[in-house]
């Protein structure tokens, strides 16, 4: 793909990110029967901040949708809005995929970075517990703290696993990149 096509797409993906940001806080904003928002306000649903939350948020959903997305939510959030947190974004992630190669830094330093970026996450919730007593999830209030941990393990463990699929999607689609660094001069 030309670097025009890539450009427009990041284009359009950004401003759809930017228009959610806009407008789901907005959604039942002068009703104060949504609590679902208290205790840590409309940022406490990290979907707004890391987005590829699809494989965990529709195993649980269709688990049990009260662990995740209480039926409650469904009168302020359209369906369209719960997609458009939780489903598009694989969608998006594969059109990336498709179109264009990524550099990706050595399987240590690329895991490592992503479990930071996985703890710096479960300390936001554990934070937000700490604060307000209340979990950002029902999930976890029907955990124990061994559970808490396991699930959190096997968070990072589908983290880790997607990344590594990412990488050799990459590598099907795009064959051996040279990253920058490492071309000989």
């Amino acid at each position: 793909m030309t670097k025009t096509t890539t450009c427009v797409y990041h284009f359009l993906v950004w401003n759809w990110y930017l228009f959610l940001n806009y407008y789901i806080p907005h959604i039942g904003k002068d009703d104060e029967k949504l609590k679902e928002f208290h205790d840590g306000g409309r940022s406490k649903y990290l979907t707004l901040l890391n987005l590829f939350v699809f494989l965990v948020f529709w195993t649980l959903f269709h688990y049990d949708r009260n662990l995740i997305y209480p039926k409650g939510l469904d009168d302020f959030f359209p369906a369209w809005v719960n997609h458009a947190m939780h489903t598009y974004i694989l969608l998006f992630v594969l059109v990336e995929a498709i179109l264009r190669p990524h550099n990706y830094p050595s399987k240590k330093l690329g895991l490592a970075l992503l479990g930071a970026c996985n703890l710096a996450y479960i300390t936001r919730i554990l934070w937000r517990y700490s604060q307000t007593g209340n979990w950002v999830y029902p999930v976890f209030a029907s955990l124990n703290p061994l559970g808490i941990v396991i699930f959190f393990s096997v968070s990072y463990f589908l983290s880790a696993s997607t990344y590594l699929l990412g990488e050799k999607i990459n590598h099907w689609k795009w064959g051996v990149t040279v990253k920058p660094w490492m071309k000989k001069k």
